[in-house]
């Protein structure tokens, strides 16, 4: 029994605190990431107040707070790489990483300039999966500094770049409560940049 219950706190951290109304940000300027991240296992720095990422190859950066049922997620955010490829993870359950080549995410999974940077995507767990919705062809400019933007409001989550709606999933059977409320920064193999993140309850 003590086995079981292990690993079931391994799957799912335990304690970590909630979002409160006034929403969470975090900007970057400091030296270290501090105890509010958990890396599992990315090449995840600070430099010149910014979050940088390299070959992480889908070990997340997953924030050590509970996101709210419906909630709006802000940041900056650049890719150094000609293949785009901006991939972050939302109600996820803020200990899941890949082990191997293949990885089934327990979020959802939003990327911008996908696959060469030729898709945008929201994806329910598998960014592979035939059932996630493909937004409009919208190339990633390496270099250019994006805003993006991803809200949940009911049962629909969209993304949104410098205002603009990239792609939007509604979930008839949506992935909330315990093991699906935590935010990641993540990536495969690209140079991507982060900053200014800002969560707020809806």
């Amino acid at each position: 029994m003590i086995s079981v219950l292990s690993m079931l706190c391994a799957c799912t951290p335990q304690g970590d605190p909630q979002i409160p109304a006034e929403g969470f940000t975090d900007d970057f300027e400091r030296e270290d990431l501090g105890d509010v991240w958990h890396n599992t296992g990315g090449r995840y720095r600070i430099q010149n107040g910014w979050l940088n990422i390299q070959g992480a190859r889908n070990r997340p950066l997953w924030l050590r707070r509970r996101l709210p049922r419906d909630v709006r997620v802000e940041f900056d955010v650049r890719s150094e790489s000609p293949q785009g490829d901006i991939k972050v993870e939302i109600f996820g359950d803020g200990s899941s990483r890949a082990t191997s080549e293949s990885y089934t995410a327990t979020s959802y999974v939003v990327v911008f300039g996908g696959w060469n940077n030729s898709l945008n995507i929201i994806a329910r767990m598998d960014e592979h999966a035939d059932d996630r919705a493909v937004g409009p062809r919208r190339p990633v400019e390496p270099g250019r500094t994006y805003r993006m933007k991803i809200e949940r409001i009911g049962d629909t989550i969209t993304a949104y770049v410098d205002g603009e709606e990239l792609v939007s999933l509604s979930d008839p059977d949506p992935l909330e409560g315990r093991g699906h409320d935590h935010f990641a920064f993540n990536d495969w193999e690209a140079d991507l940049w982060f900053d200014n993140l800002r969560i707020t309850p809806l």
